[in-house]
């Protein structure tokens, strides 16, 4: 067999500290399989009942397999059967062939199929975890190098844990609109001239807003480049697969001397209870919380009445967040987000919906974000609207993902996005680059808050448009600081959004 080596040159993964599993795309029997684990621990190869029935294979190929498959943790799994399939590992000349046994198993997993030693050994493979990289000599004696696919992984990493971990029900029924707490609308950036609504979705509602006075070509263009992206627009909860923890999570960093406070339960009236109930359903039914028992750190929910008249659930975050040290995170000026949108010919308003709920809390952080209902107490699993430093862990998380459009092609001032470009086919080109970021991140829009390309030629508009988002931060935050304990209530009703 010939050297196998391992250089700097197969480092190829987007975050190279990480500790990923080798995820890959096989071919087996005929069928590009993608979600397939390497394992090198594993004493068979598995493929699981849910993938060979999409494969559709006959089930007259199935052999008796007499045995039961005995997991590390010495439980036992019966399987369907085995099933010998040709496997293809790697692309082109550099590929290899092999007639592999697969044991069928019936399982909840995230993945497809499962690569153990048997068929490791037999390709004579060598694998890199560090590199995220196989290879493994082909018939010629040629050496194929097979990568694995990081984003992939981490998806199906994440997927098994919230699985395993809470057995939640699917998120489908959480509607985004009703977990956004900005309730005030007006206070972000408005696209100023005329806008219709194209129809994103699978719906006749599922729409997002473009200009109305594009030429017909060009909103062909736009409209081709948005079907193509359709899935970076989230229209429920289960739409968010959430930010990836490696990528950035919020931490808390309380003071080391800081006492954990457990407020007093404060008392509800029939009504607002009945809302909280309401508002806590949809947030499990999101992913966004879970039941907690035995902590430490409790706080009152804290109802707020929109002007529609109906209640807006608030978190009492107020003891939490003096025992939290200041994020000291550079905010980008206003003036330089002004002055760098002014002057570009074509615009898009880009908003990520319930953005703060797409960051992960830090694990050991999210039993302190506790909080009492009637029934049960909940802590959050995402970053809430209302803690302190949530919009400087939201501006590090856009200046990371945007870091190379930044200033050349769009402005972002926190939840705030907007793509800026000098021309039309110039601008879906920039648009097109976003959403490569966006896809990388797992970064999902709100297509109802969107807008896409639309003329430009009303700037000073513009500049009191995003001036005034940045005094509705402002205000939100100086009343914050300028109450005191006793009015705890007011000072929470006006970080609710806050920085």
């Amino acid at each position: 067999m010939p050297d196998i080596i391992f250089t700097d040159e197969d480092f190829h993964a987007p975050d190279p500290d990480q500790d990923d599993p080798m995820v890959i795309t096989a071919r087996i029997a005929e069928y590009d399989v993608s979600k397939v684990l390497i394992d090198q621990g594993s004493s068979v190869n598995i493929l699981y009942w849910t993938t060979f029935q999409k494969m559709g294979l006959s089930e007259d190929i199935i052999a008796p397999f007499g045995e039961q498959i005995v997991g590390f943790a010495g439980e036992r799994v019966d399987t369907r059967g085995y099933v010998d399939l040709r496997t293809r590992l790697g692309t082109g000349d550099k590929a290899k062939e092999l007639r592999t046994r697969f044991p069928l198993v019936e399982a909840h997993t995230s993945y497809n199929a499962l690569l153990g030693r048997p068929c490791l050994n037999a390709f004579g493979a060598i694998v890199s975890t560090p590199h995220l990289a196989m290879k493994f000599p082909s018939e010629e004696g040629k050496i194929c190098t097979v990568r694995a696919d990081q984003k992939v992984a981490r998806q199906c990493y994440v997927a098994s844990l919230k699985d395993k971990t809470y057995r939640r029900e699917k998120r489908s029924e959480a509607i985004l609109v009703d977990l956004d707490p900005r309730t005030n609308t007006d206070d972000r950036m408005q696209p100023q001239g005329e806008t219709k609504q194209f129809i994103l979705g699978r719906n006749d509602d599922q729409t997002t807003s473009i200009g109305a006075g594009l030429a017909p070509e060009q909103e062909q263009d736009l409209t081709a480049l948005l079907k193509t992206n359709s899935k970076l627009f989230a229209w429920t909860a289960s739409d968010m697969p959430g930010i990836h923890p490696s990528v950035i999570t919020h931490k808390l960093s309380i003071f080391r001397e800081a006492r954990p406070v457990a407020q007093k339960k404060r008392r509800l009236g029939n009504d607002k209870r009945e809302a909280v109930q309401n508002e806590v359903n949809k947030l499990v039914k999101a992913g966004f919380v879970r039941e907690i028992r035995y902590s430490t750190w409790l706080a009152n929910v804290v109802m707020v009445k929109k002007a529609n008249g109906q209640w807006r659930m608030c978190v009492d975050f107020t003891d939490l967040n003096k025992a939290c040290p200041k994020d000291n995170y550079p905010l980008p000026s206003i003036d330089r987000l002004v002055d760098g949108a002014s002057g570009h010919a074509v615009l898009s308003f880009l908003d990520a919906y319930s953005g703060y709920n797409q960051i992960p809390m830090y694990v050991p952080d999210q039993e302190k974000t506790t909080f009492i209902t009637e029934h049960a107490n909940y802590c959050y699993e995402v970053m809430p609207f209302g803690l302190k430093n949530a919009g400087a862990t939201y501006q590090r998380l856009m200046d990371k993902v945007f870091r190379d459009q930044i200033g050349r092609c769009m402005e972002v001032y926190v939840d705030d996005m907007v793509v800026k470009s000098s021309s039309h086919q110039q601008h879906l080109k920039d648009l097109a680059e976003v959403f490569q970021q966006l896809e990388k991140h797992d970064l999902r829009l709100n297509p109802l808050k969107c807008t896409f390309v639309v003329q430009a030629e009303l700037t000073p508009t513009l500049g009191r448009s995003m001036r005034s988002r940045l005094h509705h931060h402002k205000k939100y935050t100086n009343v914050s600081a300028s109450y005191g304990a006793t009015n705890r209530r007011l000072r929470l009703t006006a970080v609710l959004g806050g920085l």
